[in-house]
């Protein structure tokens, strides 16, 4: 059948549907997506949370990884208007002595920023960031046993599977290095002692050497429009307001792309799968929640260490050990006393997003899967430790509770912003041996609980549909 002749379906128009449905039409398949929600983009949408004129990313506001995406770099999404913004420094850390350790962009000056740590943080960081179009394409895509660059990715597994804390003490000696790079690894929403929570610090630590962390113009949301706008030139279609409670309900279909987690999948299409596999997705398992907090502010927060204000990313949480203590907690299912906070300011950098003057911030803390604990005191203490007055600062807050989160998105279930938890068994193979296929050969899933998992990257959709165009 000619590819003009076939029907492709899309479930989700978060990043990963859409890079999905992008792949599909530029093979010439009719391709049309269906998004429960009125407005498009999952987790990179921009809404209106708090008072009028304040615009606030729903899920992710800063994306390192979609400018790093090999797929989202190939497409002229500037053509549609995303431009991006990059901070003067990715990444702030406050310490209690009134300073904060600066993650630098440039390389070289993130070395003789570190100091006596500065030359073994570019042993460590310097051969994946400076390689990084080589090792993006290997990581973003499944485990393959044939890679392109082996000694490289031998590299990363050898000093990515230790634990965080153990390769924070085994390179650094300052207790501020050690602070930072336990912060990028708590990313992993896995403790800090276990395996490959270190692959998370490193993979993130080289991108802000890479490519930065950068902030798109006018919030998440750029990213999703020009991602339908492209798709549109394509003549692909996004319906808006489209739940889909039964894959059987979308007509007939030759491919159906599901941006969805694996309990979703099984909802919508349960009958036309295997027993077999059935049974494997209802074993995956979650990860941990967020509970967050979208802040409408007077003024900028009023961090001590000025050099805050010249990241758009700031750490919140004090040292490696108190870091370590904090993501212990949620991973064993108790709400840490002093969490880690990682808090976005982007009105420092793109003041479109609010009223003249005025500023926006968000924060959000670890917690454990589904939890219904109130997290709000705990985030603004750890906040006002760091920028005493904050408080005084905010003009309107709206909380998300994990539930409350996956009230706005079906795929954050219990909170978990990454698609299913990072352990080894799925860091390796989610949601199955089979990837992205499963039982009947016209359905794939394509969410972040496929690989290479979390973030505005693309590359699960990607990844999936080239898959189903080889297969047919």
């Amino acid at each position: 059948m000619p590819a003009t002749q076939r029907r492709a379906v899309v479930i989700g128009a978060g990043p990963n549907g859409l890079a999905a449905a992008i792949v599909l039409a530029q093979a010439g398949l009719r391709v049309e997506v269906f998004e429960a929600q009125p407005q498009p983009g999952g987790g990179a949408r921009t809404l209106p949370l708090t008072l009028p004129g304040f615009l606030h990313d729903f899920g992710s506001a800063v994306h390192p990884m979609a400018l790093a995406s090999p797929f989202f770099s190939s497409l002229p999404l500037r053509e549609y208007g995303l431009e991006w913004v990059q901070p003067a420094a990715p990444l702030a850390h406050p310490l209690d002595d009134g300073t904060a350790v600066m993650l630098e962009h440039n390389l070289a000056e993130a070395e003789a920023a570190l100091g006596e740590d500065g030359r073994q943080w570019r042993r460590l960081l310097g051969p994946f960031a400076e390689r990084w179009n080589e090792l993006a394409p290997e990581v973003l895509r499944p485990v393959s046993f044939l890679p392109r660059h082996p000694l490289l990715l031998a590299r990363l597994g050898l000093l990515g599977f230790p634990s965080a804390s153990a390769i924070a003490h085994i390179w650094f000696r300052n207790p501020r290095t050690k602070a930072l790079f336990a912060g990028l690894a708590a990313h992993s929403l896995l403790s800090l002692e276990e395996p490959l929570s270190s692959a998370f610090g490193i993979m993130l630590g080289a991108t802000a050497h890479a490519v930065g962390w950068p902030i798109p113009r006018g919030g998440a949301q750029s990213i999703t429009n020009a991602l339908c706008a492209h798709l549109a030139a394509l003549g692909g279609t996004v319906h808006t307001s489209r739940p889909v409670e039964d894959l059987a309900s979308v007509g007939t279909f030759d491919i159906a792309m599901c941006d969805v987690t694996p309990r979703q999948l099984l909802r919508i299409a349960d009958e036309r799968f295997s027993a077999r596999y059935r049974r494997q997705l209802e074993r995956y398992r979650y990860g941990p929640g967020v509970f967050k907090v979208d802040y409408a502010l007077s003024t900028p927060l009023p961090w001590k260490a000025a050099e805050c204000r010249r990241a758009a990313t700031v750490h919140v949480g004090g040292t490696l050990e108190e870091l370590v203590v904090s993501e212990d907690a949620m991973r064993h299912g108790r709400p840490a006393e002093r969490p880690f906070v990682l808090l976005s300011q982007p009105t420092l950098f793109d003041p479109s997003r609010a009223p003249e003057g005025k500023h926006i911030a968000w924060a959000y803390c670890h917690v454990p899967n589904g939890s219904t604990f109130d997290m709000l005191p705990r985030i603004e203490a750890q906040i006002e430790r760091f920028a005493p007055g904050f408080c005084d600062c905010v003009l309107e807050r709206r909380v998300f509770s994990p539930a409350a989160l996956e009230a706005m998105d079906a795929n954050l279930i219990g909170g978990d912003i990454g698609g299913g938890l990072a352990n080894l068994p799925q860091f390796l193979f989610r949601p199955t041996m089979r990837y992205y296929a499963t039982s009947a050969r016209d359905i794939y899933i394509c969410s972040s609980s496929t690989p290479p998992g979390g973030g505005v990257h693309g590359m699960c959709g990607y990844n999936a549909a080239k898959l189903a165009l080889q297969r047919i």
